[in-house]
């Protein structure tokens, strides 16, 4: 890698300034040398690091513990004029026409622009400034991105789909993480645009694209397991390597991407610095449909990705906890998490004041784990919650919870412009409408891996 500057994650603690440090995601328990320990303070004192640094840098970048830190006026390997922008277009009517020409002239300061027409049934606007390709066959947008990525002569590859909007600091934002030279892909933030209707209102607070404010290494199993293709930045070798977007997914085929080229020994990084605008949905039809489309990918990526994709993924013992709780026996919920606690406190026997520390990963993991569970109630698994609500009291309770306090929750910490009822209301039908896609690829696939969870152990030792 060529730089060696970095930020710690949110997620970083070292006790007592010693010689242990949590981070990443999932957490992880790095074991410093002397010499590791004096990188780890260069790195949160925001000092340039010495040689030899890379080792132990490398661990914790891939670890999700620390990332690239680029500062205004850094020398970047790239510019401008090193990107192609391929633009994915299925064009269907008037609207679509001039968002397409819109992103095509704000594109004008790359070295390129090439539309792939993927068969759109109404004539596409005349683009002076762009090479316009159309597809045979109608394929998706992957086969698309296919095309264009074929014809890309530069080093870099922007996909943008034709309902973004972009200005030219989100690509000169992202240039620069390209100095780490393992880098394959960076996405920006998609934030959906600002609206009057209640659509827009619920969607900037709560859109599937909009992956929050905290960069991320991006790989399944994380924090980050995604980025969406809305906005992406490549090197268009690493993509080539793979050879681009599997053909044969019309839903999740960015996803599957991304895990490739994870597997392929590509960082993927989502770095929300960078940040572009995506149109919303027009009408609560439209949500539920591609909330639903979403949804069906869940069952292809989990049966081509093995142990890649579950709709839970926490501690075996939080899952305890919950299910006691649940179940109407918090004492017993009570015992298991303080046996939790103390399994922690001799496992981190090493670390300065580790009873403290075990508490504390213990009350923030229990956590989690409930958030997690909570949502895969409401949005995988609620047909089962539904079922099990019409016979069993304590299960509506559960499923009501479920739905209410992460919502509340929610629209409590964004005060979103919708009010609190109506909030809640659509983000049922949003998780719904999904769970109910999740329902129809799990069929389709004849194969349940998209709704069995995956039972962890907590902290991993990292290797």
């Amino acid at each position: 890698m060529s730089t060696s500057r970095f930020i710690v994650d949110p997620s970083w603690r070292r006790p007592a300034r010693g010689k242990t440090v949590f981070a990443g995601s999932p957490i992880k328990l790095f074991s410093l040398s002397a010499e590791g320990k004096a990188i780890v303070e260069a790195i949160e004192h925001g000092q340039l690091l010495p040689d030899g640094h890379e080792p132990l840098t490398s661990r914790l970048l891939d670890a999700g513990a620390i990332h690239p830190l680029v500062m205004p006026g850094d020398e970047c390997a790239f510019n401008a004029l090193d990107v192609t922008v391929v633009i994915p277009a299925l064009v269907r009517n008037e609207n679509d026409s001039r968002l397409l020409q819109r992103l095509v002239e704000s594109c004008s300061f790359v070295a390129a622009v090439i539309v792939v027409d993927d068969c759109s049934p109404v004539l596409l606007p005349h683009l002076p400034s762009a090479q316009v390709v159309r597809a045979d066959l109608a394929g998706g947008p992957g086969a698309a991105r296919n095309i264009g990525l074929h014809l890309v002569a530069t080093p870099l590859v922007a996909f943008i789909d034709l309902d973004v909007s972009i200005t030219p600091e989100t690509i000169n934002e992202m240039l620069a993480y390209f100095n780490v030279q393992r880098v394959g892909l960076v996405a920006p933030r998609v934030c959906s645009k600002p609206g009057a209707d209640i659509i827009s209102q619920y969607e900037t607070s709560r859109s599937p694209l909009d992956l929050g404010a905290v960069e991320a290494r991006v790989r399944s199993g994380t924090r980050v397991s995604y980025v969406p293709s809305a906005m992406w930045l490549c090197r268009t070798s690493a993509l080539r390597e793979i050879h681009g977007f599997d053909t044969s997914l019309n839903v999740g085929e960015d996803v599957d991407a991304v895990w490739r080229l994870d597997k392929a020994g590509w960082q993927c990084r989502y770095q929300p610095n960078a940040s572009c605008t995506h149109e919303p949905r027009n009408s609560v039809k439209e949500l539920v449909s591609q909330r639903i489309s979403y949804g069906t990918s869940a069952a292809t990526l989990a049966k081509k990705h093995r142990g890649a994709l579950s709709p839970v993924r926490v501690s075996g013992f939080s899952a305890v906890i919950w299910t006691l709780i649940a179940a109407g026996f918090p004492g017993i919920s009570a015992l298991v998490g303080f046996g939790t606690v103390v399994a922690l406190a001799r496992k981190l026997r090493n670390t300065p004041d580790a009873p403290r520390e075990a508490l504390r990963l213990a009350g923030l993991g229990n956590l989690h784990a409930g958030r997690s569970i909570a949502s895969a109630i409401t949005r995988v698994w609620w047909p089962l919650a539904v079922v099990l609500a019409l016979v069993s009291r304590r299960a509506r309770v559960v499923l009501l919870a479920s739905a209410v306090i992460p919502s509340m929750y929610e629209w409590w910490k964004n005060r979103p412009s919708i009010d609190p009822l109506r909030y809640t209301a659509l983000r049922a039908l949003d998780d719904g409408a999904y769970g109910v896609g999740v329902w129809k690829g799990v069929l389709r696939e004849k194969s349940a891996d998209a709704l069995i969870p995956d039972l962890t152990s907590w902290p991993k030792n990292a290797r």
